[in-house]
């Protein structure tokens, strides 16, 4: 055993543990935001997807629609005046379909959409990755904490720096949650 005052040494633990509470808490605030995040993110790409799968049956039957109509365009039955009509709609609908593919200033079209639902799923996993980031800081903090606490009671400095390690290890898990939560292969 390394030399130990009680008075004064109690009292730099107190303060560490105190330093590791608030670390701990912080992480554990940024851990809950980047859960949020990623179910929100995750909603969202649902939404986008749901979207696009609407999108894709307006279009399939538009165009069973358009391929009907072309068929009749061919048998021409009845007249100019029929085939006008139907020339017409067969125009419409090819516009339709297109508009379906690709609608850039709504940014609607099923391509669109599929851009924004893998934007979204992107950020999701991100915000995941950094949650886990965070789940694992507190755990390295909590742990921390009780070391730094067996430290007091029984006096055995080597669980003091064995909790400052662990402290130090959270509190760099937490700072690389929030600067580069891609960081570890968590």
């Amino acid at each position: 055993m390394s030399a130990y005052t009680p008075h004064t040494t109690n009292k730099k633990i107190a303060l560490l543990i105190a330093v590791l509470a608030a670390t701990l808490a912080f992480s554990e605030i940024l851990g809950k935001n980047a859960q949020t995040k990623a179910i929100n993110q995750n909603i969202e790409a649902s939404n986008y997807w749901n979207f696009f799968q609407a999108k894709t049956i307006r279009k399939t039957t538009v165009q069973t629609d358009l391929q009907i109509l072309e068929a009749l365009a061919t048998l021409n039955l009845n007249g100019d005046a029929t085939d006008n009509k139907i020339k017409e709609t067969i125009t419409s609908l090819k516009s339709e379909a297109e508009r379906y593919e690709s609608e850039p200033e709504m940014k609607e079209g099923r391509k669109e959409l599929a851009e924004r639902a893998k934007k979204a799923e992107a950020i999701s996993e991100k915000s995941l990755v950094a949650y886990h980031t965070f789940e694992y800081a507190a755990a390295f903090l909590e742990i921390a904490i009780v070391l730094t606490s067996a430290a007091v009671v029984t006096e055995i400095m080597s669980l003091l720096w064995l909790a400052c390690g662990m402290g130090v290890l959270g509190a760099a898990l937490c700072f690389m949650g929030v600067l580069f939560p891609t960081l570890l292969p968590l």
